[in-house]
């Protein structure tokens, strides 16, 4: 059952904007520490994809918030929840501390999609509940 739907459309310049006042501050307050790694990596090579980068994270941490009606409140921080891919390059959602045992105590499942261009990026996350099924249940 779905709990929550989220989505989050974002100024790419205006992260640029943010980051050039702000310097890495900005993307040490809104980044995890793996997301970190591969937004000074994706920077170090070429300037705008790591911005871009760091546009989609903001962007679907916004999304999540408001997936699961919280806003930017306790537990739900910035740091605490990371926007990682698998290797095939699908996005995922990764929950730290206190935000990932209230999400675990819900029993709830996250799904996230980002996508991007020069200007813009948006982000869209849906929340379910997972679905407790006996194994038998799941054979055919």
């Amino acid at each position: 059952m779905i709990y929550g739907i989220g989505t989050d459309l974002c100024d790419v310049r205006r992260i640029a904007a943010t980051l050039a006042r702000k310097s890495d501050r900005f993307a040490e307050k809104v980044l995890g520490p793996d997301e970190l790694k591969v937004f000074h990596a994706r920077r170090a090579k070429v300037e705008s994809r790591g911005i871009r980068f760091l546009a989609t994270r903001f962007s679907a941490k916004e999304a999540f918030s408001k997936a699961v009606g919280m806003g930017l409140h306790m537990p739900m921080t910035w740091r605490s929840c990371e926007i990682l891919n698998e290797r095939s390059g699908k996005p995922y959602i990764r929950l730290h501390g206190e935000l990932a045992a209230w999400f675990a105590q819900r029993n709830l499942v996250a799904h996230v999609t980002v996508t991007d261009e020069t200007d813009y990026v948006a982000s869209f996350v849906v929340v379910e509940t997972a679905a407790t099924f006996p194994a038998t249940a799941l054979q055919p």
